[in-house]
Formats: C-alpha cells, structure tokens, sequence
C-alpha cells in the first residue's frame, strides 16, 4: 500500500501530494461550451494548469503523477528545460513560426541533425516529407504515396489497429465504433489477424500469404500494409520480431509496399529510437509524430524510401507542415540519441514496471491478468473488461493518470515519460496498486454480501 506522506526527493522534483479531486470541480465551462466530443476530460475531470517532468498539478494545487504522457506525445516529460531555453531563444530572436514548406534555418538543422544522428547510424536512406503536424496527416500522406507509386488502390491493415480519425487512416483502423464515426462507407482496405490473433501455435501471416498467392481471392494485390509493431491503443498488443520479418518478406516477395506506424510506438517509447530495429526490418515508408518534436509541439513526418518519392510538387500539402518551433525542440531532442543511454534506462525501467505488473497478476489468479506490452508501453488485460476502468479510476482519485485501451478498454496501459525519475515510478505503481487492491476487496466483498431477497439466518 502508498505512503501518502510527503516525500523526500533527491531529485530536485517537489514531494507529491496525493489527489483527492472533487468531481468535476471547475468544468462548468467546458460543459456548457466545449463539444460533447470530448473524452479525455470526462475521465480526468480537474482543470489543470502547469506540467513538468511527469507531474500534472491542477488549479487547486494537487499534483498528479503522470502514467499517461500525452498518449505516447511526452516521451521526455512535460517541459523539458533545455527545450524550453530553446524554445524561448528562437523567439527572443524572432526566428520564423509558420513557414510552409519554405526553406528555413530551423528546418535545415533538423533535416542534418535527424539524418546524422538517426538515419545514418542505422544504416537507413529515407526522403523526408513533412505533412500536416499530426499521425493521422502522416498515414493519410503515406497511404496516398504507396498507392500512386504502385498504381494499386487496396491497403491492408491489423484487426484491432488504429491508424488516425480521417477518412483514409479510419479506413485503416479496426474500432468499430471509430469506424462508425466516419458516417460513409471506408473503401478499399482488407483487414487481416495481428500477431496471435488467432491464438498460439498458428502463424496468421499464413492468411495474408494466401490471400497474395491465390488469384482468386477475391481480393486486388495490395499496395501497401500498414502496421504497428505495438498496438497500443488495441490493447497493447505485441508483434513478435520474427512475424515482423515474414512480413517483410512477404511485401517484398509480392512487391507490396510496408508501411510502419510509429507514431506511438517510436521516439524511444520501446527502447531503440525505432521500435522496429531489433527487427532487421526496413520499412518502406514510416509514420513519425507525437513525440518527434520532443516537448508536445505539433509536428509529424513520413520517411520515404527515396526511389518511392514519386510526388509531385505540391501535391500533398498542409497549411501547418512548417511549425519551425517544433523543428527546433526536434532538433534538440536529438541530443538523447547520441549515444544509448536513454535505451538502456528505458530497458530497465520496463522490467520495473513488467516485474511489478507481473506481481498483482500473480497475487491475484481469479482476475485472469496478463502482462502485455514492449519496453516501456506495458499493460495489464483483465478477464473482467471492467475492472481496468475502474483501476484508472481509483488511481486518478489518488493522483495517478493512466488510461485504458484494448476493443473493450480491458487492458491497463501504462506510458509515463521515459525519463520518470524511479521515485515517482515508484509512487504512480504504489497508487496503482493500491487502486487495485481497492477493486479487488469490493468485489470479494460485493460476491460475500447475500443476494437480493436472501433469508440471513442469525
């Protein structure tokens, strides 16, 4: 169980106060004006007002240790102070904001930065585009290229995927409920079984093989597949290094193009900067965003292997696709990437966090938990689909955010910075657990308690 006492830290980092928020304190505004399409708000009903490191305060004071990041978009924490000198410098300088797609000085040293730092040590040779400043803007732009290049018009994609809210990305994501949202119907994509979807022992890469050798399949050979190596919001699930590499394999064999969706899963948040390295996978084009710039600001990009670079100019654009602040925050972040530091801290900091998971599962059998997950995007699922929801609850109530994902939000996910100092790894997992805890007694207590009409004998 939590110690709520104040803490002392070594860290420079203030103790944390636990959170007791009353609900929906402060929100009569969004209620009256915001859209009903809200949702995060709704789980995590406190109006907040400053973010550092990986603690979120709200306008009462109380401070909130930070399991969520951004949905994967604070990689590095809330505002980085060498990012925000960064920041503050380029516009004391009156450094250009808004700049389409004009050459600029913020962009050139990002552009030489990403390629000395990321691409060349890789051994990787990509084309640089940059979209709109969102994941959706860049697997919308990746889907449109790998179709003009290859002339074909079908994508493949994963069951339970989530690839962005526009129409081409919702056509390439599995919710159905997002799916619904479109409103028109979602041409032009066939879904296949992830990695296990169709449970131990079977290869669903055997689906896909046969629907690419069999001419009368019913289905076009494809341009493209897109994929995410961890489907985070689809539950957290995991594809193995060698189904990744069969896939590879098959795209090249059958001349369809491989499209990585890193938006989530990249920038370091599984440990190498891409979460397909230990793969020895080379994608044909990958999708960059939420933690590219590093400290929050809009900014995404697709890398394009060159001899796929078959744009015309102006052909695909985007109004904010030179937010040069978020170049500049970029180019800084880089900095982690110089040498492994940061992979290793994020290996260990994983197996804190698996090894911790792993206990309440085991503490617990009658909850049916599993740990799923890769380096440090890691989840609990629970046989009872409620039951993680009403762990996120327990947990905010003690100051702790952290979201649920899978189909039925079964799944615990957890996403803290990477550069959460182990005091408050260490706090946010007693918080959880605690929440935990808290939910188990309620339902043994609950399942003990005599049943509507029941005759008590005394």
């Amino acid at each position: 169980m939590e110690d709520n006492r104040l803490i002392r830290r070594t860290d420079g980092l203030r103790g944390v106060r636990p959170a007791s928020p009353p609900a929906r304190e402060g929100l009569q505004t969004f209620d009256a004006l915001e859209s009903a399409v809200r949702s995060y708000c709704r789980a995590f009903p406190v109006v907040f007002t400053r973010a550092s490191g990986a603690l979120l305060t709200d306008e009462n004071g109380r401070e909130y240790v930070d399991f969520f990041a951004g949905a994967g978009t604070l990689n590095y924490g809330h505002n980085p102070s060498f990012l925000k000198q960064k920041v503050v410098e380029y516009l004391a300088g009156d450094g250009i904001v808004h700049g389409l797609d004009l050459a600029t000085a913020a962009k050139r040293a990002f552009l030489e930065r990403f390629d000395a730092v990321v691409l060349k040590p890789r051994g990787l040779e990509y084309r640089v585009q940059f979209p709109g400043p969102t994941g959706t803007n860049a697997v919308e732009a990746a889907l449109k290229l790998a179709r003009k290049a290859t002339g074909r018009r079908t994508v493949a994609f994963f069951a339970n995927a989530y690839h962005g809210m526009t129409l081409g990305a919702l056509a390439v994501t599995g919710n159905a409920a997002k799916r619904r949202g479109a409103g028109v119907p979602l041409h032009d994509t066939v879904s296949l079984p992830y990695d296990g979807d169709l449970g131990p022992g079977m290869d669903t890469l055997d689906v896909f093989e046969a629907m690419l050798r069999n001419s009368g399949a019913g289905v076009e050979l494809p341009a493209a597949v897109i994929v995410e190596t961890v489907q985070a919001e689809g539950g957290v699930k995991v594809a193995g290094w060698a189904w990744l590499r069969r896939l590879e394999q098959l795209c090249r064999a059958h001349g369809v193009l491989l499209i990585v969706d890193d938006i989530q899963t990249g920038c370091g948040r599984t440990g190498p900067f891409f979460s397909f390295e230990p793969a020895g996978i080379t994608p044909d084009l990958v999708c960059l965003s939420k933690s590219i710039s590093g400290i929050g600001l809009p900014m995404a990009l697709v890398l394009i292997r060159p001899e796929l670079d078959v744009w015309s100019p102006g052909e695909h654009n985007g109004t904010f696709r030179g937010n040069n602040l978020a170049f500049v925050t970029a180019a800084a972040t880089l900095d982690y990437w110089e040498h492994d530091g940061l992979t290793r801290a994020v290996a260990e900091k994983s197996g804190l966090i698996r090894a911790r998971l792993q206990s309440w599962a085991d503490a617990h059998p009658a909850l049916g938990a599993t740990v799923v997950g890769r380096g440090m995007i890691l989840g609990i699922r629970f046989a009872d689909h409620d039951m993680a929801s009403r762990i996120s609850a327990g947990a905010f109530a003690r100051g702790v955010i952290v979201e649920t994902a899978g189909p039925s939000d079964e799944v615990l996910k957890l996403i803290p910075p990477l550069t959460i100092p182990d005091g408050l790894l260490e706090l946010g997992l007693s918080r959880i657990e605690a929440a935990l805890e808290e939910a188990v007694s309620r339902d043994l207590e609950a399942a003990s308690a005599p049943a509507a009409g029941e005759v008590q004998w005394v």
